[in-house]
């Protein structure tokens, strides 16, 4: 062969091309923080404001579905009185949902 390979030069690396491939990674992780870790986080903090508000006399939900009245407090842990006389002791972070007043006795 008489007639060498052509190749062309590599093209300069400009600043815009560098910005640009790195804005979808960009995109990908406010979109992530909006769509996921922010309604994490706010469910997380109504929660708690949820737990440090419960007093003795409130109807709540546990996670496990026992539904029953706060008979007594604790710092760690609740009695629940889930029938007459039956009084049972769960830990309040089990506490899932507060219910409005009168919601046991329409069960």
């Amino acid at each position: 062969m008489l007639i060498s390979n052509a190749f062309a030069a590599p093209a300069a690396a400009s600043p815009t091309s560098e910005l640009m491939s790195f804005l979808p990674l960009a995109v990908i992780a406010v979109l992530f923080f909006f769509m996921i870790i922010r309604p994490q986080m706010k469910r997380a903090k109504e929660l708690r404001t949820m737990l440090e508000s419960l007093q003795k006399g409130d109807e709540v939900v546990t996670s496990g579905g026992q539904v029953g009245k706060i008979v007594k407090m604790g710092e760690q842990y609740i009695s629940l009185e889930i029938a007459d006389g039956v009084v049972t002791h769960v830990q309040k972070a089990t506490v899932q949902t507060l219910l409005p007043k009168g919601t046991i006795k329409g069960l």
